[in-house]
């Protein structure tokens, strides 16, 4: 059975945000005013497996050990079972 897997990362509350402040002081200088601009990286990918909690902990295990920073990043996991 295949599954479909979101993974989407965003800072911590309180951690700088770079790309952020630089977004949001660029679109100031286009005349935009917006206030709180947050950037997060969103990782889509397939996995092949029978059960759905397996897969979620195996998803969870990439994270913590590879896919972001768990010190500065927190992590939001979706899986769906292909349709197809």
């Amino acid at each position: 059975m295949l599954f479909d897997i979101e993974v989407k990362i965003s800072l911590k509350s309180g951690m700088l945000n770079p790309e952020a402040t630089t977004i949001e002081r660029s679109l100031d200088l286009l005349g935009y005013k917006v206030q709180n601009v947050k950037t997060d990286d969103i990782i889509r990918f397939q996995m092949d497996g029978t059960d759905e909690e397996e897969i979620k902990n195996s998803v969870a295990d990439m994270c913590e050990r590879l896919l972001c920073n768990p010190v500065i990043h927190d992590y939001e996991i979706t899986v769906v079972k292909d349709s197809a």
